[in-house]
């Protein structure tokens, strides 16, 4: 692999700009073997989520403090997780054989968004060898009484909270629903956050018509994807002193093109190796190295931000005089 591709993300020397993001991919330690094999700069191993902590917390409770006299229906409230990958303390073991048997750096990633008990395993994780931490404040605002600042001061406190934890580069890994998300991103790099992923899939329920139930439904990334976070990555470049992370809709190498060129420091990719499996990634990265080839780049960081709006010849066209053009313009059926 050609040095052209070298990059740095969360303070941390990475090989190459191509890291796979927190997915069932990362809980098998051959699995993620490949992928560094072929190529990854770095790895996102899958979420820990609160509320599996919250859930043991809860179990060791009942089991030794309350006992057979009193009801376990509590443990009911949380999700079931006996399917998911790991418990806590498994976890934690996961980490650290992937520190031990990877030559590339291991990101934590810590899925919650209140504070609470749980936070402390962010020191836990950081104990097991973690080089980074990912925190994930995916939150679904549903009551009417909560304000967006609300919401917000919430997000912080919790950042506030894992970065007092913690000594190694922390990533915030969020949502593009924020009425002022520019702002936004200044709050999170006061509250401690020294990277933010752009964007958290929202994975949304469905209703199933013939159980009349609410189902979970999977539906991995598109490419169509990409222009959001896409967009947000070129508008922060050079704005807001962080680390930048470009995540959803990176399924080819020009995708990953377009993310550094945007600003971001690597891109990040899930669905498109749980579709075509760890050899895609070195796919994606040949690509990578053939367009800097033919368009006379030396490396990633002589690309990286040029078409930031920072940078770019004509910055509105990551605000409103894009939406107008594209609406002014569009011929219907074609």
């Amino acid at each position: 692999m050609s040095g052209a591709l070298a990059t740095r993300y969360l303070g941390l020397d990475l090989r190459s700009p191509v890291v796979p993001s927190a997915s069932p991919l990362g809980a098998d330690l051959d699995m993620l073997r490949r992928v560094v094999e072929a190529g990854a700069g770095a790895v996102v191993l899958p979420s820990l989520f609160e509320e599996q902590i919250e859930h043991e917390q809860l179990a060791v409770h009942w089991a030794l403090d309350v006992g057979r006299s009193s009801s376990a229906e509590s443990l009911d409230y949380f999700p079931e997780l006996d399917g998911y990958n790991t418990g806590p303390g498994q976890y934690l073991e996961h980490v650290t054989r992937a520190v031990d048997a990877l030559r590339i750096p291991v990101i934590a990633s810590l899925n919650g968004s209140t504070p609470g008990g749980w936070i402390h395993y962010a020191r836990l994780l950081q104990d097991a060898g973690a080089d980074a931490l990912e925190l994930n404040v995916y939150s679904v605002e549903a009551d009417p009484a909560t304000t967006a600042e609300q919401a917000e001061r919430r997000i912080l406190e919790v950042v506030r909270a894992v970065r007092s934890e913690v000594t190694i580069p922390l990533a915030v890994k969020i949502g593009p629903f924020f009425t002022a998300l520019a702002h936004t991103a200044v709050r999170l790099v006061g509250a401690g956050a020294d990277g933010l992923v752009l964007f958290n899939r929202f994975l949304q329920p469905d209703i199933d018509l013939d159980t009349m139930t609410v189902v979970d439904r999977m539906a991995l990334s598109t490419r169509d994807e990409l222009r959001l976070p896409l967009r947000w990555i070129a508008i922060l470049r050079g704005r807001v002193p962080i680390s930048l992370a470009l995540t959803s809709g990176v399924h080819e190498a020009e995708d990953v093109v377009k993310a550094l060129l945007a600003g971001a420091d690597v891109a990040m990719s899930a669905s498109a190796l749980l579709r075509h499996g760890p050899g895609k990634l070195a796919e994606l990265l040949a690509g990578v190295e053939r367009w800097l080839e033919e368009h006379e780049y030396a490396s990633v960081g002589q690309l990286r931000g040029s078409m930031s709006q920072e940078s770019c010849p004509a910055p509105a066209a990551f605000e409103r005089g894009h939406y107008m053009r594209t609406i002014t313009t569009f011929v219907a059926g074609s």
